[in-house]
């Protein structure tokens, strides 16, 4: 065993001393390729986020007040998010206007464009990720597209589970699944809104969805 990692040592070495080389040009390569993202975050990125954020101010102004074809297009002298998301695609607010937007579409009943623009919102966030993708179901929903819609509203009750948005989604799942006809998964979706949220608004309100759900699958 020794002698087969001293072998592997002088192997090593041989190697390193007959590409020493081609590995400087290796090593330089990846500090100039590290050095470079970090530069392009430093002096690049950072400045155009810090423009982004004063540039969306007034664009989420607008859209506090729902006055939504101002936050889309902007007024003449602040830029609404379709330019934000434009102008400034590499940034975090770039990619938060993403969000912005299709909230927006699906307020204005543009539902295929707010499918668009929330799949192209990427956060790390799970609480916000949730929302958008229960909000994704909404719109799908309103499309006519049911099935899709329930797999949308799982997924955000799942994405981060809390006594909030999940309950909330399992009940738009469930009654989505009851619209399809499809009592069984139905009820245990009602079922896993009662036993893991029993102290939220949907906890307390779900043995009626139960009762109907039951009664609706025995008759059907």
């Amino acid at each position: 065993m020794l002698v087969d990692v001293v072998g592997a040592y002088s192997k090593t070495e041989r190697y390193i001393e007959e590409n020493k080389k081609s590995l400087s040009i290796i090593t330089g390569a990846i500090i100039l390729i590290v050095g470079g993202y970090f530069g392009y975050k430093k002096l690049y990125v950072e400045p155009m986020e810090t423009e982004a954020q004063s540039q969306m101010f007034m664009a989420e102004r607008y859209f506090e007040r729902d006055s939504l074809e101002l936050a889309i297009n902007g007024d003449g002298q602040w830029l609404g998010f379709l330019d934000i998301v434009d102008e400034y695609s590499i940034t975090p607010s770039g990619n938060l206007a993403n969000y912005y937007l299709g909230i927006c579409y699906l307020k204005k009943g543009q539902y295929q464009d707010a499918i668009d623009y929330l799949s192209a919102f990427d956060c790390d966030d799970e609480m916000a990720s949730s929302v958008a993708i229960g909000a994704i179901g909404d719109a799908y929903m309103q499309l006519g597209e049911t099935k899709t819609a329930v797999t949308y509203y799982i997924d955000a009750a799942k994405e981060q589970k809390n006594d909030f948005t999940s309950p909330i989604y399992l009940m738009k799942a469930a009654q989505a699944l009851e619209g399809l006809g499809d009592f069984k998964k139905a009820i245990g979706v009602y079922e896993d809104i009662r036993k893991n949220y029993p102290e939220t608004k949907e906890g307390l309100e779900v043995e009626k969805y139960l009762e109907r759900a039951g009664t609706l699958s025995v008759n059907k």
